[in-house]
């Protein structure tokens, strides 16, 4: 158990948040920022509080008919001269500015105040505040949690509090990196036909995927848009050097209804007949939106009309959750556009209204 100083929840959301963006936590340095998350949950009485590593977990038992996780990411991509945060009045709209404001210590706040604040919820929940998000997935300790606990993320439900415009982002497609690499023989540029080109090699490859059409697919009512994509091209040593090897790293993004096994069997599919060598460098599976679940109509429901729902087009740790059986949205406050950007802010209304929104989901 730590020592550390709780964070400041009788002070505001406001003031909150920007007391957890000024703990300056990178990827790798979220001791700090967890013993303070940490130190201000076990001050609730209601909670069963798990540290593992730099990872925290809050939980209730309540008997409740059915379990929510809510989670959250407490590191953040490096300072860029954006730390110490400030508040500032712009154009009208007062904004908390500072690395992680946006991704995603205001979800942060948001998560660790209804935490402290919800002794009795309609449903059963556990709160993860987890380390290493962004950076390589191995790292990130919802990896290790599904690896080496998995019962701690059982759940029937998941609301990942990445940014999202105070919008729902449901599910999120799948992601395979493949590379695709042409061998050829050496030679002078000026007697190129006792070599044999590479990046020539490449030209079928990228005649098919400049061709290529992706598939929009239906899932809840969401459309998820499929895209294949050459995403980095390498090849030659010289200027005068006809190059003996030549590739191509190509980006599938796939429906989450998609198994990884079927992503793979469609990209050879699409690249047959070519005389490449194929490696796939990276691969996650999708994760479905599992809105016809009870407890995510019943978010849908607390959330209101004018809420908007759409399709994750991006991948994000929602697909952890999915991979356990467990339907997962991101919901949260800020503009994923501002996300890693040296002008990272957030609206401070927008801690209010996300707050207010899950707070009538949860009681």
């Amino acid at each position: 158990m730590t020592n550390s100083t709780p964070l400041p929840l009788e002070a505001g959301l406001t003031e909150l948040a920007r007391a957890i963006v000024d703990t300056e936590s990178v990827s790798g340095n979220e001791t700090a920022l967890a013993d303070k998350v940490e130190t201000t949950l076990r001050a609730a009485g209601h909670l069963e509080v798990i540290r593992d590593g730099d990872t925290v977990i809050a939980r209730t038992h309540l008997d409740r008919a059915e379990r929510v996780i809510l989670a959250g990411h407490l590191d953040t991509v490096p300072v860029a001269g954006n730390l110490p945060s400030c508040v500032q009045v712009v154009d009208g709209q007062e904004r908390l500015i500072g690395r992680g404001a946006c991704d995603m210590k205001g979800g942060v706040a948001v998560f660790l105040a209804l935490a402290c604040a919800l002794e009795t919820p309609r449903h059963d929940l556990t709160w993860i505040f987890y380390d290493h998000e962004e950076v390589d997935a191995s790292l990130n300790s919802l990896t290790r949690l599904a690896r080496e606990r998995p019962e701690l993320l059982e759940a029937d439900f998941a609301i990942l509090g990445e940014p999202s415009n105070g919008g729902v982002e449901a599910g999120c497609k799948g992601t395979m990196r493949v590379r695709l690499t042409a061998r050829g023989v050496a030679a002078h540029s000026g007697r190129a036909w006792i070599g044999k080109n590479a990046i020539h090699g490449l030209a079928g490859a990228l005649t098919r995927l400049a061709e290529y059409e992706p598939k929009d697919v239906e899932i809840d009512g969401l459309v998820y848009r499929e895209c294949l994509n050459a995403v980095a091209i390498d090849g030659g040593i010289a200027t005068n050097v006809i190059p003996d090897r030549a590739e191509i790293l190509v980006n599938y993004r796939f429906a989450p209804n998609v198994t990884e096994n079927e992503a793979l069997a469609h990209v050879k599919h699409v690249f047959a007949g070519l005389d490449l060598e194929f490696e796939v460098t990276d691969s996650s599976g999708g994760a479905l939106p599992g809105l016809t679940r009870p407890a995510a109509r019943d978010f849908l429901a607390a959330l209101g009309n004018d809420v908007s729902v759409e399709a994750k087009q991006g991948w994000t740790d929602v697909a952890r959750f999915s991979a356990l059986g467990t339907p997962a949205v991101n919901f949260g406050p800020g503009d994923p556009l501002l996300a890693h950007t040296d002008g990272e802010f957030i609206p401070t209304v927008a801690l209010t209204q996300c707050y207010e929104s899950l707070e009538r989901f949860l009681r």
